[in-house]
């Protein structure tokens, strides 16, 4: 019996040592569902397994940077102070696909004729200065001003547009989320929202702002003016890897940017970089 057990267990030994090594990968929520999607049949096709978590872009990589995962996702730049802190390693950027912040709001505000607005309006509502949909064209309506997280790329983005800085304070905010489905989701339950959400998380109760440029050219969140720049909140998604990246890990960036992954990006509602 304790021969067979030694004999059993060796096999499972040597099954477990020739599994391919799992890939760890972290990050943006906005970048979540093209990689999750194609992690999927990357893992099917290979027998590789992905594991991939939302997060955040910081929390992605710092994530990268410690050493916890070996793929970072990031709807964002890596800023120079998350070079400084790292600076034993060299990390890369590589976008998968495009991308809009777009300025959203409850579907109620949208339907009484708020449809596109000035980026000083903007603003004006995320400082305080502007508190009632009234002052801008809309119903009779106290504005309930939703934010996200600090580390979020999301933000960031949004707020270097806005505000002229990423880390810019809002101190006309109701609520603070996290991710873009915790954010669809207080957009969704309130009448007189407003906040910022990936161009792929709009719907029919979530509604995007055209923006209106200072020579009066009203820009929409369309996939035309997203891949064409004009759009002023576009961003490339990207994945962050290390300089001493694993090989199975940039298999599977290279699959990212390959047809099944590009094909990924576009069904999730994003351009992929190969359009």
């Amino acid at each position: 019996m304790f021969k067979n057990f030694g004999i059993l267990s060796l096999a499972v030994l040597l099954a477990a040592c020739s599994a391919p090594e799992a890939i760890y990968v972290s990050g943006s929520s906005t970048v979540l569902p093209p990689v999750s999607k194609a992690a999927d049949l990357f893992s099917s096709e290979t027998g590789i397994s992905v594991i991939v978590n939302a997060g955040g872009s910081g929390g992605g990589f710092n994530q990268l940077a410690e050493g916890q995962s070996d793929i970072g996702m990031m709807s964002r730049n890596i800023t120079d102070g998350e070079r400084d802190a790292f600076k034993s390693f060299n990390f890369t950027e590589i976008a998968i696909g495009r991308d809009a912040v777009v300025p959203s709001i409850s579907s109620e505000i949208y339907d009484a004729g708020v449809q596109a607005l000035t980026l000083p309006q903007i603003a004006g509502i995320y400082t305080g200065k502007v508190q009632n949909w009234s002052e801008v064209g809309g119903p009779d309506r106290a504005i309930f001003v939703i934010d996200k997280e600090a580390s979020r790329g999301t933000r960031q983005v949004f707020m270097r547009v806005v505000l002229g800085d990423p880390k810019a304070e809002a101190p006309g905010t109701d609520l603070v989320t996290g991710s873009n489905n915790e954010e669809q989701t207080a957009l969704v339950q309130s009448d007189a929202a407003i906040g910022m959400l990936s161009v792929a998380w709009l719907n029919e109760d979530v509604r995007g702002l055209a923006i209106i440029l200072q020579d009066g050219e009203v820009v929409e969140a369309t996939h035309e003016n997203i891949q064409a720049g004009s759009y002023p909140f576009v961003r490339d998604l990207n994945v962050v890897i290390r300089g001493d990246v694993k090989p199975p890990a940039k298999e599977f960036i290279d699959y990212l940017l390959g047809p099944n992954g590009q094909k990924m990006v576009n069904n999730s509602g994003y351009i992929g970089i190969a359009n």
